[in-house]
């Protein structure tokens, strides 16, 4: 039995995936030390960790903890509540926030335009989200989700795999608005619109993550093994 000061074996050589799924505050862990558990998730602690050049027992440390002090995760068993879950928590909320997330953009592009440190391009970046978005969730609404709330099919996999890869090209796109927004943080001078910007920027990263990781990791996984 693990000590409270020790921690729990054998998070090194398990994917980020697993981590994210099976340990309640994983999340968290993960995006503060700028792992990829939704799109990178098919690679172990130990990798994702060296990549960064991080201390692999810190986040072992910090793992261990939020694991022992978190409530139990849990999503809905059947797919029905499952899917409706997704849909109403993450896609209604995407398609609510982002367009005045791009207004809000488009403001602080033209008031700071001569700011070295302005975010030239999110505008347009959050406008290509947008737009990726819809189309990928309108896939899982009209084709994807109505054939799981069936059962299945034999040929579920490859529809999956297709929204698995455009989650990798999300995950492109978060790391663009994370570099873009300098990890969301504006500078001391900047008007309130500017951080008010970011902060929405950071909501909708944390909800896509989220989102990814529940997809990617909870409801695929039980149509393909």
């Amino acid at each position: 039995m693990s000590s409270p000061s020790t921690p729990e074996p054998g998070f090194a050589g398990r994917t980020l995936a697993e981590i994210a799924s099976t340990i309640p505050g994983a999340t968290k862990v993960s995006r503060d030390y700028k792992l990829d558990f939704c799109c990178g998730g098919r690679v172990s602690l130990a990798e994702a960790v060296a990549a960064r050049a991080g201390a692999l027992s810190d986040v072992e440390r910090e793992l261990y903890d939020v694991g022992q002090s978190a409530a139990p995760s849990e999503h809905p068993d059947s797919i029905e509540d499952l899917t409706a879950l997704i849909e109403t928590r993450y896609h209604a909320v995407h398609r609510r926030e982002l367009p005045e997330l791009i207004k809000l953009a488009r403001r602080v592009e033209a008031v700071h335009r001569t700011h070295p440190t302005a975010p030239h391009g999110i505008g347009d970046l959050l406008v290509e989200m947008a737009g990726e978005l819809e189309v990928h969730m309108k896939k899982e609404e009209l084709i994807l989700f109505p054939l799981m709330r069936r059962g299945g099919h034999p040929t579920i996999g490859q529809p999956i795999q297709a929204m698995m890869a455009e989650h990798d090209d999300h995950g492109v796109q978060l790391r663009k608005l994370e570099q873009m927004t300098h990890d969301f943080c504006a500078p001391n001078d900047a008007c309130p619109a500017w951080p008010a910007l970011y902060v929405g920027a950071k909501k909708l990263a944390d909800d896509l993550v989220e989102h990814i990781h529940i997809e990617n990791n909870v409801l695929f996984p039980r149509f393909t093994g």
